[in-house]
């Protein structure tokens, strides 16, 4: 980022692999299809990228067999100092350089991609506009999805000009300039859509505490 808000450093594994044709990958033992990563030039990477920092930082690989990434972990990196992420690719990473150096390891899904650089480029994404002075107004990140300031939930419809598009209007509670109904409308909707494609939303805010007794007199209305 040219504004020095987020500050990323790439380093290339075939920069550190030794012989003519640079190789970071072999075969499996035990047989199989595809190549797995080597562990030398991934540690010889790995120990430049902490070379270049003031003080070591954790390691985090993407991989299908992660943790599942959440909002909750992007606010712990987002207010962390850093992290080194791997990137893997081909068929996957010798296990000894996981178990040797890795601290963490996440997924996006149940879904498999051909390496971890759009996860990476994902999670940097995702810190670097919790960051001050990134967003334009500060506070809009405060009203995403699954973020505690919507107790969790999904965040409901947004609407901008005309009024009328396509025979479709503005939900007229949004053109009244009555805060307290807009809020509450807001509300509703957040409640319906997480209640109808994320119900286990509902059920993670449901055992913090963080539905009032109107919220769940309203899904029992609407469910």
């Amino acid at each position: 980022y040219e504004t020095g808000l987020v500050d990323v450093h790439l380093h290339n594994p075939r920069d550190f692999a030794e012989g003519n044709y640079k190789r970071v990958d072999d075969r499996p033992f035990g047989g199989g299809p595809g190549m797995v990563m080597m562990a030398e030039p991934l540690l010889a990477a790995l120990h430049a990228a902490q070379r270049q920092r003031s003080q070591p930082a954790p390691v985090l690989l993407f991989t299908p067999t992660g943790k599942p990434f959440t909002h909750a972990m992007v606010e712990h990196w987002a207010q962390s100092q850093g992290a080194v992420l791997i990137c893997g690719r081909y068929e996957g990473i010798d296990q000894r350089f996981i178990n040797a150096c890795v601290d963490e390891e996440y997924s996006l899904g149940d879904f498999v991609l051909s390496g971890g650089e759009l996860p990476a480029i994902t999670l940097l994404d995702a810190v670097a506009r919790l960051q001050p002075g990134v967003l334009g107004d500060e506070d809009s990140h405060h009203l995403d999805s699954f973020n505690p300031a919507l107790d969790g939930l999904l965040d409901c419809p947004h609407y901008t000009r005309p009024e009328s598009w396509q025979g479709e209007t503005v939900p007229e509670v949004l053109l009244s300039g009555h805060h307290a109904h807009i809020e509450q409308w807001r509300r509703e909707q957040r409640l319906l859509l997480s209640a109808s494609l994320r119900p286990d939303l509902i059920e993670k805010a449901r055992s913090a505490g963080r539905l009032t007794a109107s919220d769940e007199k309203l899904l029992n209305q609407l469910f």
